[in-house]
């Protein structure tokens, strides 16, 4: 084992980086503040100092993807599709079955220089999650109750808000609602059954307002639907914790873009249209799971020294007087102070891991878990 290799799993290492995320996010959630006196004289440069203030806190974590794991991901497409990426206003649909989907997710969009202007349907409960929501609510980001008598007509007033946003975004919708376990997808598909549907295997069944509500509100604004579907070689499951233990996975991501037009402008043909993508998507994940590869030319866009650089600069910022803080702490041969520092790297330790539990999916939310008969 090298000593790059030996360090990645050291937690000191991972203690380390986990501050550098959080102070510097801190940092960010200030400055992002400070901005707010600017929606109402600019509200196109708020928007403008949002999305670099956001990108330079989300590409620490593209970072640990593509430069500390060195995960590769492969797009599975065209090249007509590919010229456009980066170039458009865009809804995307990615299925929601592994721990690091939305990582992923992000380093196509950090390689396509729309990481900072990214956007999400997100649960309310996202809102209140230190650093993440904070961030995601200076960017105007749609959050739901995912209950849609009480998210209606917030969710249309967050969509219509955005059609005059004045750089690229690609806004992602998991349309299954929900991160995709056995237990879900059994009771998923007792519902499927219930309204007449094909089974899905790989899937849950997609909840079709958002989709529907989102392509009518942002007709005009979006260009395409881009349909992802992501799947790790090997059937491998990824997890935000290998990625800090330097853990390389490959990520193969099959897309295909879908011109606005092509959907259907009535909600109920639109969401029949979204039932049918999902066949195809599993489809798709059926053959992957058989041959290893999906359908189309394949294309590994290049990783960018702009993620690495960022972290850097925030790490040389941060850790040099962390590093004179601490030394100073054992110097003074108090055991009040060195017990008090002590006890902050454990709270700070805990901290980090809570955070990293957000993703994982034996602590996702139950949401999907309840046999419901209500349809949407």
């Amino acid at each position: 084992m090298g000593l790059l290799a030996f360090l990645k799993t050291q937690f000191v290492v991972h203690l380390l980086i986990g501050f550098v995320f959080v102070v510097s996010g801190l940092v960010i959630n200030f400055i992002q503040l400070c901005t707010l006196v600017l929606w109402p004289l600019n509200k196109q440069l708020y928007r403008r100092l949002n999305c670099r203030l956001a990108y330079s806190l989300w590409s620490q974590l593209v970072m640990l993807l593509e430069w500390w794991s060195c995960t590769e991901c492969t797009l599975f497409t065209d090249q007509a599709t590919v010229d456009r990426l980066g170039k458009e206003h865009v809804v995307i649909i990615l299925n929601h079955n592994f721990e690091i989907d939305f990582l992923c997710g992000w380093t196509m969009c950090e390689r396509f220089g729309v990481l900072g202007s990214s956007k999400v349907l997100a649960k309310r409960e996202l809102l209140f999650v230190p650093l993440i929501g904070w961030t995601w609510y200076f960017l105007e980001i749609v959050f739901c109750k995912r209950k849609w008598e009480e998210d209606r007509d917030t969710v249309i007033e967050g969509l219509k808000r955005l059609a005059d946003y004045p750089e690229y975004m690609w806004f992602l919708l998991y349309c299954e609602g929900t991160r995709f376990t056995e237990k879900k997808h059994r009771v998923s598909m007792e519902v499927a059954a219930s309204k007449g549907l094909p089974a899905l295997k790989y899937h849950l069944l997609p909840r079709t307002k958002g989709f529907t509500t989102a392509v009518q509100c942002l007709r005009g604004t979006v260009a395409a639907v881009y349909d992802v579907t992501l799947n790790f070689r090997r059937n491998k499951n990824p997890s935000l914790l290998g990625i800090l233990y330097g853990k390389k996975y490959e990520a193969d991501m099959c897309v295909r873009r879908f011109p606005l037009e092509e959907i259907p402008l009535d909600e109920k043909e639109a969401a029949q249209w979204l039932h049918k993508l999902y066949q195809e998507k599993d489809a798709l994940q059926e053959a992957y799971n058989q041959k290893g590869v999906f359908p189309g030319e394949q294309f590994k866009p290049a990783r960018r020294p702009w993620t690495l650089l960022n972290f850097l600069f925030w790490a040389t910022v941060l850790l040099s007087p962390l590093f004179s803080f601490v030394l100073g702490v054992f110097a003074s041969g108090s055991p009040l102070l060195i017990l008090t520092f002590l006890g902050f790297v454990g709270a700070a330790s805990f901290g980090v891991r809570r955070l990293i539990g957000v993703t994982e999916i034996e602590k996702g939310s139950s949401y999907g878990n309840q046999e419901f008969k209500k349809k949407e």
